[in-house]
């Protein structure tokens, strides 16, 4: 019952996906063959939300992988949890999009996403009742942005009333890999605004600066920054497998924290982070974990909840804890900092509270913001593809796969549209007291 369909797209979704899974599996009791070892009968009364269960008592997990080329998903096969999938839902091609939006959702994704989509038919058939499905990607690349947003729009024409859940890695301002990932962001968010209805932002950027200062690893790998993703990825579903006092699941989410149905972009964060050396010297208390999860180092992507204001929010709790602790601590925070909550949403902040915590914590807490000030992260992404556009740099690497400049356009005012719908949200106040509550500090 209720089950979560995951796919992971392109070279990031499948990393992201391989990390998630090792999460996933260990919070479930589940070794690397599919075999249960877990000890507490409470890791399978719903481990069917992500695993169909096989002959012989194996559990596979339900995923779906797809990539243009099989270099990630044969290191993923080889990795220490590659037995654990089902050899019929890789679905790979050998070309490879490079780095090209185009190729990914008009021309070689194209031709891949009748064989992606029967994969995707069979594990919705299997299931029970499916609640949604959620989608691991980045979109800076080819595979993930162009074929995952493609995806996702079949999916939607498929399945219109089941909940689409993406967790999307933008390009960072410091952290670059290609020089056309303004191109392909730009292209991709006009399909996640249209085809998803939550959108969780994340950004390696935010993602480094997370494991510098708070965990103090000097040089993290991308399996670091991988890992932090998974934790809130399980903690965002830990309400449909575990039992809760005050559960969720994903359409409670987005009901509670979709004002306006454009706006489903959330900032994501998990605590309690801390640094191996300073782990004893703390106690993880639920104010403990609140204070760091509205921290605005606490967000995986690069835009600072301070420079906005939160719409809506949503706090996850973890562990054993009494809900009334978490109320009083939510309505704290509200208090503490009304200025950053608009305040035509009353008790904007929906808590909720899993009591089985994470693989060695005794709580923890995800957070899930929908703020205006993600706006800068749409506005950095759309200067940069302005000064390119204007020029028409590397356009004909898009325009050659058959794509017309007119798309090019809808999707650059699309987000611009979607920046200034933030910012009005941003600068609404109350109409009975048309007091004025100064402008927010402007990001340049």
């Amino acid at each position: 019952m209720r089950e979560i369909l995951h796919i992971q797209a392109g070279q990031c979704g499948n990393q992201i996906g391989g990390k998630f899974w090792e999460v996933v599996c260990n919070e479930h009791g589940i070794d690397e063959k599919g075999n249960y070892k877990g000890e507490s009968s409470v890791q399978l009364e719903r481990v069917n939300v992500y695993y169909n269960e096989a002959n012989g008592g194996r559990y596979v997990p339900r995923a779906v992988l797809l990539d243009l080329e099989p270099g990630t998903m044969d290191s993923l096969r080889t990795g220490p949890y590659g037995e654990i999938f089902r050899p019929d839902n890789f679905v790979f091609g050998q070309n490879g999009a490079g780095n090209n939006w185009a190729k990914g959702h008009y021309t070689e994704g194209a031709e891949l996403i009748d064989s992606v989509l029967e994969v995707v038919r069979k594990e919705a058939e299997n299931c029970d009742c499916l609640q949604g499905f959620q989608v691991c990607h980045s979109l800076g690349g080819g595979t993930g942005s162009g074929m995952g947003t493609l995806l996702i729009s079949k999916i939607r024409e498929e399945y219109p009333d089941r909940m689409m859940l993406t967790f999307s890695v933008f390009p960072s301002p410091k952290v670059s890999d290609t020089v056309v990932e303004p191109y392909n962001a730009t292209l991709s968010v006009h399909q996640l605004v249209e085809n998803a209805d939550e959108c969780m932002v994340l950004d390696n950027e935010a993602l480094y600066e997370i494991c510098f200062r708070t965990l103090k690893l000097t040089n993290p790998s991308f399996g670091d920054l991988n890992h932090l993703i998974s934790t809130t990825m399980s903690g965002v579903t830990c309400c449909l497998r575990f039992p809760g006092q005050l559960n969720s699941d994903l359409r409670k989410l987005a009901v509670n924290l979709i004002p306006f149905p454009r706006l489903h972009f959330f900032m994501v964060g998990f605590a309690p982070l801390t640094s191996r050396g300073s782990q004893q010297y703390r106690a993880l208390t639920i104010p403990e974990l609140t204070q760091q999860m509205w921290d605005s180092k606490n967000m995986m992507c690069a835009a600072d909840p301070r420079h906005g204001r939160y719409l809506t929010a949503s706090a996850m709790f973890r562990g054993k804890m009494s809900t009334k602790e978490v109320d009083e601590q939510m309505i704290n925070v509200q208090n503490k900092n009304s200025s950053y909550f608009v305040e035509w949403i009353p008790n904007n902040v929906k808590s909720s509270v899993c009591d089985i915590p994470p693989t060695g914590l005794s709580m923890s807490s995800t957070f899930m913001g929908n703020s205006t000030s993600i706006q800068e992260m749409f506005k950095r992404v759309s200067e940069q593809f302005t000064v390119m556009f204007r020029r028409k740099a590397f356009l004909h690497w898009y325009t050659g796969e058959g794509m017309d400049e007119m798309e090019f356009t809808e999707a650059e005012s699309n987000m611009n549209d979607l920046v200034s719908e933030y910012q009005q949200y941003q600068e609404a106040v109350l109409e009975e007291d048309e007091e004025d509550y100064g402008d927010e500090p402007e990001e340049n």
